[in-house]
């Protein structure tokens, strides 16, 4: 393990910029795994109370005004953080609902039990913010101004391909910084792989550890592919949402026919006894033959439940499938 900033140097050597100065290794074959970072915006001042996820976790203090730019996964998991830790939130997202690219019915359990709880402002866009001495002022383009302690910057990631060299080995890097592979996770250079972040959508750790199982596989011989039917998303809020396969949104958008079938936790006994009854399962399912396509969850323990219905995409399941195994009483699955 050699700690230090790596880029490519031609199709089998890299440089490490080491404590010790630079070394050069070579290889017979490499895995790519640099991972993404956070998106910055560039009209905005540099200012150390202006943050990313990253610096967020590592505040010395508890802001008392918070500003979230960016309704999503990330952004929404640290508003709860800080909210529970006293911090007065406003989150700040320009598309219509929070979550975008969530099915909208999944997303309003949460946005109903945070819309007591902070100022959010959706269709709305952060076009200035000044550094002044007391506090941020930020302007938004429907003509306010308001003052905050600390501004959150959680619009996205962006991968790191472009930071490799990879130019010097030969590897394709788009311009967007991903790095295209095949199901093998081979790059166009075939003894080089590509994992992770740097690899596509969408940007989560256990999408990039199975994708790494598999390069790691193919590397030694192996015969192995990424084909994932379904690849799990979950946020991290209260209540949880999580998701796999298929949406609504997605399904309209691609002209695809599906039915949908949704059902409340107002009639689940387990979620009336711990008083959370405002929780949704909303499977996604394709008419003709009933096979299960998508599924989500709002609700505690989203991110658990939903495991059950990866695997029966995965398995090309019916929603009869589900429907007829016989699951335990009282329980949430």
């Amino acid at each position: 393990v050699i700690q230090g900033e790596a880029r490519l140097a031609g199709p089998h050597e890299a440089v490490i910029d080491s404590d010790t100065g630079p070394r050069r290794i070579g290889f017979d074959q490499a895995i790519l795994a640099a991972g993404s970072e956070p998106v910055a915006l560039p009209f905005l001042p540099p200012d150390p109370r202006i943050m990313d996820s990253t610096g967020a976790l590592a505040l010395e203090d508890v802001p008392e005004r918070l500003l979230i730019l960016g309704g999503g996964i990330i952004g929404l998991e640290m508003a709860q953080v800080y909210h529970a830790l006293g911090s007065r939130i406003t989150v700040v997202e320009r598309m219509p609902q929070l979550i975008p690219g969530a099915d909208p019915e999944l997303v309003k359990p949460l946005a109903e039990r945070l819309k007591s709880r902070y100022a959010l402002r959706l269709n709305t866009s952060l076009t200035a913010v000044e550094a002044a001495p007391d506090a941020l002022v930020a302007s938004f383009d429907d003509g306010t101004e308001a003052r905050f302690d600390r501004l959150l910057i959680a619009v996205g990631r962006r991968p790191n391909g472009a930071a490799l060299g990879a130019e010097r080995a030969g590897v394709t890097v788009t311009a967007q910084g991903f790095i295209p592979t095949d199901a093998q996770m081979r790059t166009n250079i075939p003894h080089i792989f590509a994992v992770g972040d740097v690899v596509g959508q969408p940007m989560l750790a256990h999408k990039a550890v199975h994708e790494a199982k598999v390069a790691a596989e193919t590397a030694c011989g192996l015969k192995a592919a990424f084909e994932p039917r379904a690849i799990p998303s979950v946020a991290y809020t209260d209540p949880e949402i999580a998701w796999a396969g298929l949406t609504t949104t997605e399904a309209k958008a691609q002209g695809i026919p599906v039915k949908a079938a949704s059902f409340p936790w107002a009639a689940s006994g387990r979620a009336l006894s711990l008083g959370r009854p405002e929780g949704l399962t909303r499977l996604v399912i394709e008419p003709e033959t009933g096979r299960l396509l998508g599924l989500g969850i709002a609700g505690p323990h989203a991110g658990e439940l939903l495991a059950e219905g990866v695997l029966a995409i995965e398995m090309g399941a019916d929603a009869a499938d589900l429907a007829l195994t016989i699951h335990p009483h009282p329980t949430l699955s």
